[in-house]
């Protein structure tokens, strides 16, 4: 079974910029198509950004477009989201997963890690 460790949160002012890594265990990371989702207060976990496994391929929501980058080093199991300009609606709890594709991200595995807190203040 797969664990994924989401790390990299933290308090950040508008505009700030913070990096995110999901570092992954097993040896089927390399394979896999990887995401990025959130979950703000009250609401329901979005998607954000998706990684092919290859780094050919890459898909971001529209609301973080032009501001976060995906990128992943398999040599590290490790997949990597920066973030800039940040915004206070980018506030949220951020989850890594596998999902199906770049094109359609739903979330493979059941289970998720505890993600990391980004707070961005005004």
């Amino acid at each position: 079974q797969v664990q994924l460790v989401e790390s990299g949160g933290g308090l950040v002012q508008a505009g700030g910029s913070l990096r995110l890594s999901c570092t992954a265990s097993g040896r089927t990371f390399t394979s896999r198509t990887m995401g990025w989702f959130r979950q703000a207060p009250g609401n329901e976990r979005e998607f954000v950004a998706a990684i092919s496994s290859a780094s050919i391929n890459t898909n971001y929501a529209d609301s973080v477009k032009g501001r976060f980058t995906i990128s992943r080093d398999n040599a590290k199991n490790t997949m990597y989201l920066q973030m800039n300009s940040l915004k206070p609606e980018d506030t949220a709890v951020y989850y890594c997963n596998a999902v199906t594709a770049t094109w359609n991200p739903i979330p493979q595995f059941e289970f998720w890690g505890q993600g990391t807190v980004v707070t961005v203040s005004e």
